[in-house]
């Protein structure tokens, strides 16, 4: 018996000590709503850059229509927003059911280790765009995003990183075949997000 009540302290003193070191009210629902936000605006955009017919023959037309890149940078504008938001409003209301602080040193580093990937990949594909060079910006935005992911996930569910390994390789995979940006950019930020959201909401939040 006093051996397994020592086992029992150490594990509740591990889980304090994982708790004050790492931010754990990331909700998996809002990884579900950030795939189901990105397959409904990739679908959107498959339809303007493929167009009724579908296809893909016409994506060296489409993809040098400035009207048409323009539709698309909003669609992916509005997903962001909207993934952002949804994703803030329940980690917001999961931290207050469980009586944790949300801005805390552990979300802070989170923050800022996430953050310095996000930027330099935005400000990367913003010259990407500039320069003309449009087939390089799916792969990119997936690569940079899962290197912020690996990169927060010191500060939060180990789970994390493994959903920015499988962006990186759908990004490597994505430069090979830059013609298919599109369905693999639905794929990582729609289907997978889906998929680690669910895993998330039934490990963590029941």
């Amino acid at each position: 018996m006093e051996e397994k009540e020592i086992y029992t302290e150490l594990n509740s003193i591990r889980n304090l000590m994982e708790r004050s070191a790492k931010f754990i009210s990331l909700s998996g629902l809002s990884g579900i709503m950030a795939g189901v936000y990105a397959l409904i605006g990739a679908g959107y955009a498959y339809y303007l850059v493929y167009g009724p017919y579908g296809g893909l023959q016409y994506r060296d037309y489409y993809i040098t229509d400035q009207q048409v890149l323009w539709k698309l940078f909003f669609i992916a504008l509005i997903v962001l927003i909207l993934s952002l938001g949804t994703g803030i409003l329940l980690t917001l209301r999961k931290a207050a059911k469980k009586n944790q602080n949300v801005w805390n040193p552990s979300s802070r580093k989170l923050m800022v280790n996430m953050a310095i990937p996000l930027l330099t990949g935005g400000l990367f594909i913003l010259i990407l765009i500039a320069r003309g060079h449009y087939a390089v910006v799916a792969p990119a935005s997936l690569i940079f995003y899962g290197l912020a992911l690996v990169a927060a996930s010191h500060y939060t569910f180990e789970d994390v990183k493994w959903l920015g390994i499988l962006e990186i390789i759908l990004g490597l995979f994505a430069t090979l075949l830059p013609g298919y940006g599109l369905i693999f950019w639905s794929v990582g930020f729609g289907l997978l997000h889906i998929i680690y959201g669910s895993i998330m909401h039934f490990k963590y939040d029941r």
